[in-house]
């Protein structure tokens, strides 16, 4: 196992990977993708989330390679909509999961956290005697204004949200290409998240779902990402939309500099300041009286 100050920043790496129908072996401290008559070569500390399609296969040493550089491994279904199962590499240490948790607890700082996360996809400051049911309101008016705009400049027909996997097919063409999208970025703020601590469950203005905080964290960024990524997919495919969606998302993501925003910004939210993340944390043991004491050591004396 790689030592936690050596492994890669999030900030510096390829936001996602998907690959469906091949084969992929560990290559030295890289992954070789067989695909037809064609081998890619992918160092693993470059990757964020590997993202694992019908039709993979995927050796031991490969798996354990990726996890090894903290790569989250995710295997989806068909156009990367239905999430299956996923591994995840090592996050640094606690710090994070247990401010997040202790600010999820406390249902003031929890309405702290979710009115921050509406306020925060304004471009104007917003009154602040606002309530939480009138801010999202105002957010549902953004988006509708936002799909109304991109329709009018993509010259893509929208009808509105209507998505649903037992009815894949029923679906349009932008609807089809938004839950393309959208399950890239969440994948994305899952692999962010997870490298660092944060529990992906945990959320805020979602819950109930295992993917909750992702969803919180997604929802900053569609605006921006996603949602106009789906609109110039559709207006210039003519082959194969997934494919094009995917793509149209790496630009985007790489051109707001998505992976060095996500923890900068959710730290900001929940307001964790935490130490430096090359430092390996000390393991302690839970104390009822002074919160913590020291891991590792001989306690048979006190019990005496």
């Amino acid at each position: 196992m790689a030592r936690l100050r050596t492994l890669p920043k999030v900030r510096d790496s390829i936001g996602f990977l998907y690959f469906e129908h091949c084969r992929i072996e560990q290559d030295m401290h890289s992954i070789a993708v067989f695909q037809k008559d064609t081998c890619y070569r992918i160092p693993c500390a470059n990757i964020r989330t590997l993202m694992l399609g019908p039709g993979t296969c995927i050796t031991h040493a490969a798996v354990k390679s990726l996890t090894e550089s903290a790569c989250e491994v995710q295997w989806v279904g068909e156009d990367a909509l239905k999430f299956y199962a996923g591994g995840r590499g090592a996050s640094s240490n606690t710090e994070r999961l247990m401010h997040q948790a202790g600010m999820w607890a406390d249902s003031m700082k929890r309405l702290g956290v979710v009115r921050h996360m509406y306020l925060t996809r304004f471009d104007e400051p917003l009154q602040e005697d606002l309530t939480l049911q009138q801010i999202r309101g105002l957010e549902g008016v953004r988006m509708r204004s936002l799909y109304q705009r991109l329709s009018q400049e993509t010259g893509v027909e929208w009808k509105g949200r209507d998505y649903k996997l037992e009815h894949w097919d029923d679906s349009d063409e932008i609807n089809k290409a938004l839950s393309i999208a959208n399950a890239c970025l969440y994948s994305v703020c899952q692999a962010a998240l997870t490298s660092v601590g944060y529990s992906p469950g945990l959320g805020f203005v979602h819950t109930g779902k295992p993917l909750s905080f992702v969803y919180d964290v997604a929802d900053l960024y569609k605006a921006e990402t996603s949602i106009p990524a789906a609109f110039e997919a559709v207006s210039a495919t003519y082959f194969d939309l997934s494919e094009v969606v995917r793509r149209k998302c790496r630009e985007k993501f790489q051109g707001i500099k998505l992976m060095k925003k996500i923890i900068p910004d959710i730290d900001r939210l929940l307001l964790f300041r935490g130490d430096d993340e090359s430092v390996v944390p000390e393991c302690y043991l839970w104390d009822d009286h002074i919160d913590r004491v020291e891991g590792g050591k001989d306690w048979s004396e006190i019990g005496e």
